[in-house]
């Protein structure tokens, strides 16, 4: 592993922002004097939900589907998302988007880890939390998610879905590896 002292900033301007996102440009040096550039997207704290639904007729989960504009498409996903603010409290942002995305509450909310997301390119922690003992009520759903749908479907068919492509979103496959990992840990 290369030591953080491999690529040094030689100069750093932001080159553009909005609420959401913050864009700089870096002049870098690689170790041996090489220079070059990096362009870096910086969002602040996200989290990503597994909300996790235990039955008599078996486990399900709570999916999200929505338009994605970056890849003009309507994609299945865990619910997520952030508030645009650097210092946020992880479960409270977790339990806040689970809320206004599905309608959700939750009696216990478990932190399994968090990742850096697309970390080639975008500097943005996304904290992955299980959510248990689930209550149904109201979205609060922003503007930008009007068009949201909710799916209730059973944890074979989501790792179904994982597998034909019909949910293509990285942050919940890898969400849904933290936990299997963690299950398979607390099952020990």
């Amino acid at each position: 592993m290369a030591d953080e002292s491999s690529i040094k900033t030689i100069s750093s301007r932001e080159v553009y922002r909005n609420a959401w996102t913050r864009v700089r440009e870096d002049v870098i040096e690689r170790a041996g004097g090489v220079r070059g550039i990096y362009g870096v997207v910086e969002k602040d704290p996200a989290c990503i939900v597994i909300p996790l639904e235990m039955t008599a007729e078996g486990e399900f989960l709570w999916l999200v589907e929505q338009f994605r504009y970056t890849v003009q498409g309507r994609y299945i996903e865990f619910p997520q998302g952030g508030w645009e603010t650097a210092d946020v409290i992880p479960e409270e942002l977790a339990r806040g988007e689970l809320r206004e995305e599905t309608g959700l509450t939750v009696e216990r909310m478990t932190l399994l880890g968090a990742h850096w997301i697309a970390y080639g390119v975008m500097r943005q922690k996304q904290f992955v939390f299980l959510a248990e003992g689930l209550t149904q009520g109201e979205t609060d759903r922003d503007v930008e998610e009007a068009d949201l749908t909710v799916r209730r479907v059973r944890v074979s068919e989501f790792e179904d879905m994982l597998m034909d492509g019909r949910v293509m979103d990285n942050c919940s496959a890898a969400a849904w590896g933290l936990y299997k990992v963690w299950r398979e840990r607390q099952d020990r």
